[in-house]
């Protein structure tokens, strides 16, 4: 995208009441930092734990049950969106060239379409697997690219106040 654009979108959000308001708040942003973590860990944590039974990991564990877990790890996206929602509005020139939060979101879409994958093609093999039930290597290969993407949101979403205008 234009380069010029995008500063104009950012300065034209950093003017905003809302962006005002978050800034100009002792509690908006610390509050949305706590609410990410913990959205962060409602995904990761469900998700992450399906990733780690289809790769063989606690195995004694029925993957149905895991799955119905996911709706928790939804929430914890839909948390995580909300708040990275403010932390955009709220400074919106520390991301809009930031490579690093470019990567991350890059992360973000192909988690999803990684997902949608799982959901659409892998799961049908998968949803009845029982204590001891190997998953089939696909599963397998789904589950470890979910869990390096989700791996490189939380290190790149990490490493954005550091990194990413030196790259």
């Amino acid at each position: 995208m234009n380069s010029t654009l995008l500063d104009s979108f950012a300065s034209w959000l950093k003017s905003t009441a809302v962006s005002e308001t978050i800034i100009e708040s002792s509690w908006i942003w610390p509050a949305s930092e706590t609410l990410h973590f913990m959205g962060l860990a409602m995904l990761i944590g469900t998700v992450g734990l399906a990733d780690l039974r289809m790769l063989g990991l606690a195995p004694g564990l029925r993957f149905a049950g895991l799955h119905k877990l996911i709706r928790w790890g939804i929430a914890g996206f839909v948390i995580c969106a909300i708040t990275g929602a403010v932390f955009f509005v709220a400074a919106p020139s520390q991301y809009v060239h930031n490579v690093v939060f470019q990567l991350k979101l890059l992360c973000i879409l192909l988690a999803g379409l990684n997902a949608l994958i799982f959901e659409l093609k892998v799961l049908p093999q998968t949803r009845h697997l029982g204590p001891g039930d190997a998953a089939p290597a696909t599963a397998k290969a789904v589950a470890l690219i979910s869990l390096c993407l989700w791996i490189g949101v939380m290190f790149l979403g990490r490493m954005l106040p550091f990194m990413g205008e030196a790259f």
